[in-house]
């Protein structure tokens, strides 16, 4: 029993919440997303969004819990929005945006520019004695977190001295070195 997909999706005020031919609509201050479903019966009833499986077959178990948790994100999403923020950690390890170009300098021979899709809003933090940190932030969770993702492929953290570009509150498991 999906204990995730049972729950309902409360609508807060200013959204809305439009179902129509396989897709989901939700609107808010913030934008507007789709997604597409099949297999679950979407309501919108008072306020409050209800999912139901028509069996209790094992496709049907498995997408009422991620229809509903899709749904609630994109609820988030235009109401509050989503931020994800990466520190880059590393002597010389710079980062700059001018627009929606954000420029990396992450210990290579060249520096990475990379474009980022305009939904994602993008802020450079650099301060003296202090990491560089990257704040993305959009009303698409999957955007940012696929975004994130990409840049902090770029120089994934190493569990010696910890260089890289790692998510702000992430923790690292180290190693000790040689010498140990």
């Amino acid at each position: 029993m999906s204990r995730i997909g049972n729950s309902p999706v409360k609508i807060p005020d200013g959204v809305t919440i439009e179902v129509k031919d396989s897709v989901v609509t939700v609107k808010g201050k913030l934008g507007e997303l789709t997604q597409e479903f099949s297999g679950i019966d979407i309501k919108v009833e008072d306020r409050s969004v209800v999912l139901e499986r028509p069996s209790d077959d094992n496709k049907h178990k498995s997408k009422h819990g991620l229809y509903r948790a899709l749904i609630n994100n994109m609820v988030e999403g235009v109401t509050n929005g989503w931020t994800k923020e990466l520190e880059l950690v590393g002597v010389g390890y710079r980062a700059s945006n001018q627009g929606q170009k954000l420029d990396l300098a992450l210990g290579f021979s060249h520096n990475i520019v990379l474009d980022i899709a305009p939904e994602v809003k993008i802020e450079t933090i650099s301060e003296k004695g202090k990491n560089p940190i990257v704040k993305l932030t959009s009303h698409d969770k999957q955007l940012v977190g696929q975004v994130a993702a990409k840049i902090r492929g770029f120089r994934k953290p190493e569990p010696y001295k910890g260089k890289g570009v790692k998510f702000v509150g992430e923790q690292l498991r180290r190693k000790a070195g040689k010498s140990a």
